[in-house]
């Protein structure tokens, strides 16, 4: 890489408002640790379902602004090094979540790089050098009921790239706009708006 092309993207990633979002554990007993999280604080179950034979996933939150602050999957083994899927961090733009697919795909120190979408969200997934998965994304004007978990062309254009979204998932039981989801989970959490 030139001295110019690392200083270019040295300067991206600093222009990016990088924030925490959410961490998706792996437990043993979902029902039971699902229980203590909204016992423990105050959350909601927001969403829940199958992400295949022999694992199911519950998404939980406290809040209207954020679809999930917690995912628990009963994937977890005793041969797991840990019980972390990965951690989310938000961005504002699907140019950032292009830009961050780029760079991740291109680093020699990262096992993969693979651009999800969840109707509700663009997102990449990818390891860091230590197998720690990792999701930056950023929202759609969408909300789907999860889990959904489908694939996005980075090659197209942002407005291409959210009408694709509306047309894959825009009819699935559930989905609305994300602004009439979050009004209807703030009369849930008693949030004025």
């Amino acid at each position: 890489m030139t001295h110019v092309a690392l200083r270019l993207r040295v300067w991206w990633t600093e222009q990016m408002n990088v924030r925490w979002s959410h961490c998706v554990l792996k437990v043993r007993e979902l029902d039971k640790m699902a229980q203590f999280y909204c016992d423990a604080f105050g959350w909601q179950v927001a969403d829940r379902g199958a992400l295949g034979p022999d694992a199911d996933i519950v998404f939980l939150s406290g809040s209207s602004s954020d679809h999930h602050q917690m995912g628990l999957t009963n994937s977890r083994t005793d041969s797991d090094d840990t019980n972390v899927d990965h951690n989310a961090f938000r961005v504002d733009s699907i140019a950032e979540v292009k830009s961050m697919l780029a760079q991740m795909s291109e680093h020699p120190d990262v096992r993969y790089a693979v651009p999800v979408t969840h109707g509700n969200a663009v997102s990449v997934y990818f390891a860091d050098p230590e197998g720690n998965g990792i999701e930056i994304f950023c929202d759609t004007p969408l909300h789907v009921p999860q889990p959904v978990i489908g694939k996005w062309d980075p090659s197209l254009s942002d407005d291409e790239i959210l009408a694709a979204l509306d047309e894959e998932f825009g009819s699935v039981e559930g989905a609305m706009s994300m602004d009439a989801y979050r009004a209807k989970q703030a009369e849930i959490f008693g949030e004025v708006l």
